[in-house]
């Protein structure tokens, strides 16, 4: 396991697993026209069971299919954007469409550019196909398909900005990936014409299948895994810890933005007021008027430092506890694949007939769960040196922009002082010395 686990007192993982409390990674979503979404911790859920039980694949081979090479930012071919937002509106429903824009030099592609338009459930969709093909890789959250109580309206130019900034993230995360990026799924979502795209999303399991599919997740989850490998407790443990330090940080943060901008519109009360007061009070007049000014131009600059915190870091901080939910979902799948293979063992060893069929069915788990392993072994590391340069980059910027705004703000009290000093000094009234 790279990396050490986070510093925090967290519960063993236990040998066996109970049923989850929370089983959203194994359920079915089926309200897939909800368009009303900010961040997403619902993961579309499989067992893993699409991957071919019929593939002839030797554990030696899937282990190579899941090499992650380093990737060289000179050597990127495929470049997605996220834009310009469109509200439609229908008989039945209202909607959001983004552009999605696609610029490539792979040769795969029939074109270097491409452009579409794209509404929620399509990324949703994409999501789940990335999920079915690969079990234990780590697909990056989508902004969630539902908003809490309190929150913005649906169609607030601010909500969807939020939201635009999340799926363009999204498909460049999808961009990024080494095995992700291959998949001819994302090539038809960056490609395909709308009417294509719903074709194509009609080729996919159908309800009874997706539905077996979750009777079996559920089923592991009940068994539990015996002899879970000692590098996925401990993976599951730092899952643990750090979902817990980065939700803490992530609604410590949202709280202390939300009492900033509560003293912004009191700030911004303080000017008018010093500027009404002068017309009173002639022999403060000037000295008034400067306090009005300066009030005014550190509103300014708060309104600023508030705005990049609540945009750049918020959002960072937000999508990292989504990510821990998104860890747990992978890490549940891969134990259930697990579970499936010992409980074939168990199947094995009770019974005497058909043990020549039952032993290919074994041979067959023991691949798959392999190939979990050394998928989920792989992914881990990269999405933990992704993870880090992430929030290092937010943690910076946020830093640099604060300097920056208690800078500008000294210097402009700084500038107010100076100019008592000398209305003072010339004055002989005051020794400010």
């Amino acid at each position: 396991m790279s990396g050490p686990a986070v510093d925090s007192a967290v519960s063993p993982g236990n040998s066996s697993v109970a049923i989850p409390t929370d089983i959203g990674g194994h359920i079915l979503d089926l309200d897939e026209d909800d368009d009303l979404e900010v961040f997403s911790k619902d993961t579309t859920l499989t067992d893993g069971s699409s991957f071919n039980a019929s593939m002839q694949t030797s554990p030696a081979s899937m282990i190579n299919q899941y090499k992650f090479e380093e990737d060289d930012a000179d050597t990127k071919d495929i470049f997605v954007t996220v834009d310009n937002p469109e509200s439609h509106v229908t008989a039945i429903e209202t909607y959001i469409t983004y552009r999605v824009v696609t610029k490539t030099t792979r040769s795969e592609f029939d074109s270097s550019e491409f452009e579409v338009r794209r509404r929620y459930q399509d990324f949703l969709w994409l999501k789940g196909r990335l999920e079915e093909a690969h079990p234990t890789l780590i697909v990056h959250p989508l902004p969630e398909k539902f908003v809490m109580k309190g929150m913005v309206e649906r169609f607030n130019e601010d909500f969807i900005e939020t939201r635009r900034r999340a799926l363009h993230r999204f498909l460049n995360k999808i961009a990024e990936h080494p095995i992700f990026s291959s998949s001819e799924d994302f090539k038809i979502f960056l490609t395909a014409a709308s009417g294509e795209l719903t074709s194509h999303k009609k080729q996919g399991p159908g309800f009874l299948s997706r539905m077996g599919d979750t009777v079996k997740a559920v089923a592991a989850a009940v068994r539990g895994v015996k002899n879970r490998p000692q590098e996925f407790t401990e993976m599951q443990e730092y899952v643990e810890a750090f979902s817990q330090k980065i939700s803490s940080l992530d609604k410590v943060s949202q709280r202390i933005v939300r009492e900033q901008k509560e003293y912004l519109e009191e700030l911004k009360e303080c000017g008018p007021t010093y500027a009404l007061w002068s017309q009173s009070e002639e022999e403060l007049a000037e000295s008034l008027k400067k306090v009005s000014g300066c009030v005014d131009r550190c509103c300014k600059e708060t309104e600023e430092q508030v705005k990049h915190v609540n945009d750049h870091l918020i959002p960072v901080l937000h999508e990292y506890v989504l990510c821990a939910d998104t860890l747990k979902a992978v890490l549940r799948r891969r134990d259930n694949i697990q579970a499936d293979f010992e409980a074939k063992t168990e199947a094995l060893a009770a019974k005497k007939a058909d043990r020549d069929t039952m032993r290919d069915d074994l041979d067959k788990a023991e691949d798959r769960l392999e190939w979990a392993n050394n998928a989920l072994k792989s992914d881990w590391t990269r999405w933990q040196k992704v993870m880090r340069t992430d929030l290092q980059t937010a943690f910076i910027d946020t830093a640099e922009t604060n300097v920056s705004y208690y800078e500008k703000c000294l210097a402009v009290w700084e500038a107010f002082l100076h100019s008592q000093k000398t209305d003072a000094e010339g004055n002989g009234k005051v020794d400010f010395s």
